[in-house]
């Protein structure tokens, strides 16, 4: 009887996590005009025969320069739009995700096309267009967490100080791309300084000195750079992740040793100081910005705080992966 049961749920958790047949799906193609290269435009090619061989309702439409997608509720409700599919990078995720995740019933997809990749990367997405369009196809669909800081929607991994200058500095630049964002994290490792923070977890609160604070969902800020290796997309909890001050030649040490997974998860206690990176998990977090330090959300800088609180939204939006 146990075995049944559990075969039961078992049943009701992959016909939850099933695409509607093909033929019956209805496709937006978000193209982001900027992002990525000239192999977006025989991707679009391919996506366009495949399509039409298989008598799929699909429609391409821009990306837009404001990053405002609210019209597309209508269009998914009005047109019975299932699937939305953003081929571009993470802040054009984040702001597709952002204005659309209340609609349960669409499903989003990713082809990546950015500089980072982000939230792709850490659910697996095939980095390879034409193996992201597949996916898209025939893969299952499943439910991702997001979180709101200060009201703002982030999908993947926020964070202040020493990262987000490097991302401020980083949109600046004409050309985004692996080889520009190590450049200005170098540039940046050269003049950082550490920021005050008071952390407050279950009306625990701790002072902190450090470099930076990465709010992490997704796992990685990008190009596979793994900063919370115990992050979970769909766990419910945010990864927590402290760089303290330290000898500034220790710096890059200890960042390698969080990135490899060497640090365990801990709990936030009151004495730190030992400490030279704290990472631990929470649902939620409140950070006191003592010192303004700047503030990035899924690695598009963002206008900074004084208090900051995130907070995990569980089961947020249905992605194909």
């Amino acid at each position: 009887m146990e075995s049944l049961v559990a075969d039961l749920k078992v049943n009701r958790i992959e016909q939850k996590n099933k695409n509607p047949k093909l033929e019956e799906r209805k496709f937006v193609y978000l193209v982001n005009p900027v992002s990525g290269t000239d192999k977006k435009e025989s991707l679009i090619k391919v996506i366009k025969k495949i399509s039409t061989e298989k008598k799929l309702a699909f429609e391409f439409l821009e990306t837009n320069a404001l990053g405002n997608y609210d019209y597309l509720n209508d269009k998914i409700i009005d047109e019975g739009i299932t699937d939305i599919v953003i081929i571009g990078g993470d802040g054009t995720v984040n702001q597709v995700v952002g204005a659309l995740y209340q609609n349960k019933n669409v499903r989003f997809g990713i082809i990546p096309f950015g500089s980072g990749n982000g939230l792709a990367n850490t659910a697996g997405i095939p980095s390879k267009p034409k193996a992201a369009f597949e996916l898209i196809l025939e893969g299952p669909s499943k439910m991702i967490d997001a979180f709101r800081i200060n009201g703002q929607f982030s999908c993947m991994l926020s964070g202040l100080g020493f990262d987000a200058a490097v991302a401020h500095d980083f949109a600046q630049k004409s050309h985004r791309g692996l080889l520009t964002y190590t450049q200005q994290s170098i540039i940046n490792f050269f003049k950082a300084q550490p920021y005050q923070f008071e952390i407050s977890v279950d009306n625990f609160s701790v002072f902190s000195s450090a470099f930076f604070i990465s709010i992490a969902n997704s796992n990685q800020f990008g190009n596979n750079f793994t900063i919370a290796p115990q992050a979970s997309l769909n766990d419910g909890l945010l990864d927590i992740v402290i760089v303290q001050k330290m000898n500034k030649a220790e710096l890059p040490f200890a960042v390698l040793k969080q990135i490899r997974g060497n640090n365990k998860l801990q709990k936030l206690v009151e004495d730190i100081s030992q400490k030279n990176i704290l990472y631990f998990q929470t649902p939620s977090i409140k950070i006191k910005n003592l010192m303004h330090a700047p503030l990035h959300i899924d690695g598009e800088p963002v206008e900074t705080s004084d208090e900051l609180e995130a907070t995990i939204i569980k089961d947020c939006f249905r992605l194909i992966c």
